[in-house]
């Protein structure tokens, strides 16, 4: 099927690496998530991180408030094959630490870490490992003088703080930056992010910060990032929860397919449900995203509750089941199949998802 996409061509941006992953340029926007675990828990952060990487996530940040946390960080590195971001603030110690425990980038205002002798420090130590600095900006977290200037915090205050510790970074000759601009107002949060992406060619990282909930969070995020994202403009994503981290991931898999980006996984077409269904369609949808969150193989299923749509949908999806009067019709690839009674629409459904998913690996490596 064809698709119709409304998104802009992709914004230039510096492509840098954040340890396997490629962030900006032309590479597929990166997913993010950061764990919240006690990072001083060794075994707990790393099985965080673990669940993080196998529902998506390309990278992964942690929070290293002090120095038992960021020399955690080297054991934590050595179980995990996500690559690791160290999230550090006003002690540069911390970020020399992290570095030396080898993690693959670090996210930090140079202005709130000390004297330039200190950020220069950390310039050099990152050089030497080729690592990446995220500058950070929050709304929630300006800079007094500008704060006195605009009064409030706005889009502009943001641009003019990113561009504040671009220019530390750029004095000490390193751009391997990305940006962040981040508020818990759409709005702001959208603006920023356009007049920054006039004025810079770093990579952009998207979020919208303090989301709220699952629910209102990934309402939030979907606008925000979604504009962004059908501007062209976003080179990696974090959607902030506060909920598990896994959704997250989820969540932001979840807005890079609707807009075309990104293919991983299981993508459901399924209907609201009305009188007319003949097939318990909340239910099922609900028990195939559950069972169906392993698959990283892009399969599209469709689930509907009978024939006014459901033919249609079923015939453009790699696996679809179509409730009718005469019982609930099974597609494969587009075709129908057999008949399937309620009681086995779950486990039929799995099983062809899963063949699906089998096929399309054994054709990627027939391919090469």
């Amino acid at each position: 099927m064809r698709d119709t996409l409304l998104n802009a061509p992709r914004r230039y941006s510096r492509p840098l690496q954040v340890g396997s992953v490629t962030v900006g340029g032309d590479a597929p926007i990166s997913v993010q998530s950061m764990t919240n675990t006690d990072t001083r828990q060794v075994a707990e952060t790393v099985a965080q991180i673990q669940a993080l990487a196998a529902a998506g996530a390309d990278i992964v940040r942690l929070s290293c408030p002090d120095s038992e946390s960021a020399l955690a960080v080297g054991e934590i590195v050595r179980q995990v094959s996500v690559p690791l971001i160290a999230d550090i603030h006003f002690d540069y110690r911390l970020a020399l630490l992290a570095l030396q425990q080898g993690v693959a980038g670090l996210r930090i205002n140079p202005g709130n870490i000390g004297s330039r002798q200190r950020v220069a420090e950390v310039v050099r130590a990152a050089r030497e490992r080729r690592v990446p600095i995220r500058i950070g900006v929050n709304a929630g977290s300006l800079e007094k003088d500008l704060l006195a200037r605009y009064g409030e915090p706005c889009a502009e205050a943001m641009v003019e703080s990113a561009l504040q510790h671009i220019r530390i970074l750029e004095d000490l000759d390193y751009p391997e930056i990305k940006v962040s601009l981040k508020a818990s107002q759409v709005g702001m949060t959208v603006t920023a992010y356009r007049l920054l992406a006039r004025q810079v060619e770093y990579p952009l990282h998207l979020g919208i910060t303090e989301a709220g909930g699952l629910l209102t969070g990934t309402v939030k995020s979907s606008i925000g990032l979604g504009l962004l994202l059908a501007e062209g403009i976003g080179d990696t994503l974090r959607v902030s929860l506060s909920a598990d981290p896994v959704e997250e991931v989820r969540v932001g898999f979840a807005i890079l397919k609707a807009l075309g980006l990104r293919s991983r996984g299981v993508t459901i077409v399924s209907c609201p449900t009305c009188a007319r269904q003949s097939v318990p369609v909340i239910e099922l949808v609900a028990r195939l995203e559950e069972c169906l969150a392993h698959i990283r193989e892009p399969i599209q299923v469709a689930v509907m509750g009978c024939v006014v749509n459901g033919p249609g949908e079923a015939r453009e999806s790699t696996v679809g089941l179509v409730g009718g009067e005469g019982g609930n019709l099974l597609y494969r690839d587009g075709k129908p199949v057999g008949k399937v009674e309620d009681g086995e629409a779950l486990p039929r459904l799995l099983a062809e998802v899963e063949a699906a998913a089998a096929r399309w690996r054994a054709e990627q490596r027939a391919a090469g």
